[in-house]
C-alpha cells in the first residue's frame, strides 16, 4: 500500500467518524464542513513533519488549523489514534506530550494540559506532562485533565469535571452538580396607605339603629 492510498484511507476514515457519531451529518460531503475535519487533518501532516525534526513548519501548520477552526489547539508532538472526533470543535487544547488512543471522543473546551511550568520544570526532561487517554474514551464539554495521568479504556468523563489523578477503565467521572436551594419567604400584611384604602362599605339595613320613638314622647 502506497503513502498516498494509505492517507486517503484515513481521510476516507476520518469523515466516516464525523458521519457515525454526528447525527446532524448526513454525509461524507457534510461531513467535510465539519470544524473538526481540517484539523485533524493539518494534524496528520504537522505530526509527520513534528517527527522529522520541521518544529517550526508543524507549529505554523497548527497554529494555521487554530485560527481556521475556531480554536482546536492540538500540538504536533502529541500522539493521537485512529477515530478520532472532536464534537462542537471549539475551545479544545491537546499538549504536547498528550497521548491518545483508538476511538476517542472530545466535546468542546476540552483541555488535555500539564499542571504548569512550576511543577514540569522539576520533571527530568522527555517526561510525559499531559495525560494519556485510552480507547473509546469520551469527555465531556469543559472538562479539564491536567498532569502526566493515565485514563483507562471505556471510560467516560463528564462535563466540568476536574480530573488530576489516574482513573481506571471503565470509571465513569462526574462534577459536582450544584442544586438551587428556593427560599419562601412569609407572606406579611402590610396596610395600605390612605390613598390606596377603599372607602368603607354601608351597613346593612338591618343593622342599623331606627328610631322607634313614639310620636308626642321625648327622645332620649
Amino acid at each position: 500500500m502506497s503513502a498516498l492510498t494509505a492517507a486517503v484511507r484515513s481521510a476516507l476514515a476520518d469523515l466516516d467518524t464525523v458521519c457515525s457519531r454526528d447525527p446532524s451529518i448526513q454525509s461524507r460531503s457534510e461531513a467535510l464542513l465539519h470544524p473538526a475535519i481540517p484539523v485533524i487533518w493539518t494534524y496528520r501532516i504537522a505530526h509527520r513533519l513534528h517527527g522529522r525534526g520541521l518544529r517550526c513548519t508543524a507549529r505554523l501548520l497548527s497554529v494555521i488549523a487554530r485560527a481556521l477552526s475556531g480554536g482546536i489547539e492540538i500540538h504536533p508532538g502529541a500522539h493521537i489514534g485512529r477515530g478520532f472526533f472532536i464534537d462542537h470543535g471549539a475551545g479544545v487544547v491537546i499538549g504536547e506530550t498528550a497521548i491518545i488512543g483508538d476511538d476517542v471522543t472530545l466535546f468542546h473546551q476540552v483541555t488535555l494540559g500539564s499542571i504548569g511550568w512550576w511543577h514540569d520544570a522539576t520533571r527530568p526532561e522527555g517526561a510525559r506532562r499531559h495525560p494519556q487517554v485510552g480507547d473509546r474514551v469520551t469527555i465531556g464539554a469543559n472538562a479539564t485533565l491536567l498532569g502526566p495521568i493515565t485514563i483507562g479504556s471505556d471510560s467516560v468523563i463528564g462535563a466540568q469535571a476536574l480530573v488530576m489523578k489516574n482513573i481506571p477503565s471503565g470509571s465513569r467521572v462526574l462534577a459536582p452538580i450544584a442544586t438551587a436551594r428556593v427560599v419562601r419567604r412569609p407572606r406579611v400584611s402590610r396596610p395600605l396607605p390612605p390613598q390606596y384604602r377603599l372607602p368603607d362599605a354601608p351597613a346593612p339595613a338591618h343593622t342599623r339603629r331606627q328610631d322607634r320613638t313614639p310620636a308626642g314622647f321625648p327622645a332620649w
